[in-house]
């Protein structure tokens, strides 16, 4: 009863405060952390077993849709190419700030590696709002930003593989250890291509034959947990197999049908993810994030401006004006979906303490207040600057 009473607790107020965040103009997932938090205030007793099982659904299904719906490898060809310079640039740059940090704090290997990792990816999601409504989406540096942040998002993953592979060994391994995490991360990526290229499409079929009702739908989630568990298998984490269960599927037409994509997302955004996020809030511990002083707002310097400061220099190197390279770095700032992957799966493989999270949620938090606004202010100012000049030629 009270597991249960919880879960409505949780669904009702993310969905409220969520709501509100949205009507104040900052991304629902500032609401959805602050749900979890009140429900750390308001229960003495919380059940986080049941919470904790929502919530790792929640993180699988997050980059499960994120490869379904938003990686498209056909759209991505293209525009990955005008887009590669500047993300290489900017991810460098934050991993390098990340690592660099943690070597100041005195941290160990794996724990700066840690740190570089949940630096690295960038949420588009964020600054997607301030750029359609400036109708700036569709301009060159909207279109790299935008590939830029699927780029990162695949680089994310892949890191993230790397860092929870050492982990099991609680230390860097010798190159015969490298060699074996490398022979599993291709053997599962094999595995999932054969069964993308030549199983899935035949099973979609079938499915769409069934009398059954919703059978494809079931299949899609049938895949993306089929993915997470083949991860866990081979000794990744359960999120990176959903990932890329949902770029295979993504492919395929019957998988993406728009009947079937509403329910994936209804399932998805509608409780779990939301659920997942305030599984962060419930996990901050308000007195140390309160202790964490001068890290914490390290933290938020190193990690904004490592992105800033990379994707500036990286669209200077593709040809980008002064203004265009200042609101590309500003529009990979942000982050919110995969870094808070990432900060789960760090706390519970035990490779970062209570500090090092609650200090990259406020980090989190902070990028997603101020990216938008300064997005804005870049934006106008550059068309100003535009404006002036053609008035003067």
């Amino acid at each position: 009863m009270s597991a249960l009473f919880q879960i409505l607790f949780l669904i009702f107020s993310v969905k409220i405060l969520g709501e509100v965040a949205e009507r104040v103009g900052v991304p629902s997932v500032m609401g959805e952390i602050l749900a979890g938090i009140l429900l750390g205030v308001l229960f003495l007793n919380v059940e986080t077993g049941v919470i904790t099982f929502f919530a790792q659904l929640g993180a699988i299904f997050l980059l499960f849709t994120a490869g379904y719906k938003e990686v498209s490898l056909r759209d991505l060809k293209p525009a990955a190419l005008a887009a590669l310079v500047p993300t290489l640039f900017q991810v460098a740059f934050a991993f390098a700030f990340g690592f660099w940090l943690g070597k100041i704090f005195d941290f160990s290997f794996l724990q700066s590696l840690f740190m570089a990792v949940a630096f690295s990816p960038t949420s588009i999601g964020v600054v997607l709002r301030a750029l359609i409504d400036l109708n700036y989406l569709s301009s060159r540096p909207g279109t790299v930003i935008l590939s830029s942040a699927i780029l990162d998002d695949i680089i994310g993953i892949f890191l993230l593989s790397v860092v929870v592979t050492f982990s099991r060994f609680h230390r860097v391994p010798s190159v015969l250890g490298v060699l074996t995490i490398a022979g599993k991360i291709l053997l599962f990526l094999l595995i999932m291509y054969i069964l993308g290229k030549y199983l899935f499409p035949r099973l979609f079929v079938y499915a769409q034959k069934m009398h059954a009702k919703e059978a494809v739908f079931s299949f899609v989630v049938m895949v993306a947990l089929f993915s997470a568990y083949l991860a866990e298998f081979f000794e990744l984490h359960a999120t990176i197999g959903a990932f890329i269960g949902g770029i295979l599927i993504s492919e395929i037409p019957l998988a993406k049908i728009q009947d079937v994509q509403s329910k994936v997302e209804g399932l998805a955004y509608g409780i779990l993810i939301p659920l997942f996020f305030a599984f962060i809030g419930l996990s901050i511990d308000l007195s140390t994030l309160g202790n964490t002083g001068i890290f914490a707002l390290l933290v938020v310097l190193f990690a904004l401006s490592g992105k800033l400061i990379g994707g500036f220099i990286g669209s200077k190197a593709i040809g980008f004006d002064f203004y265009e390279s200042l609101i590309f770095g500003i529009g990979v700032m942000p982050r919110a979906g995969v870094e808070l992957v990432v900060l789960t799966i760090g706390r519970e493989l035990e490779i970062i303490n209570q500090e090092i999270f609650s200090g990259i949620v406020l980090m989190v938090v902070v990028s997603i207040l101020v990216s938008p606004p300064l997005l804005k202010f870049a934006i106008k100012t550059e068309r100003k600057k535009k404006t002036d000049d053609r008035i003067r030629a």
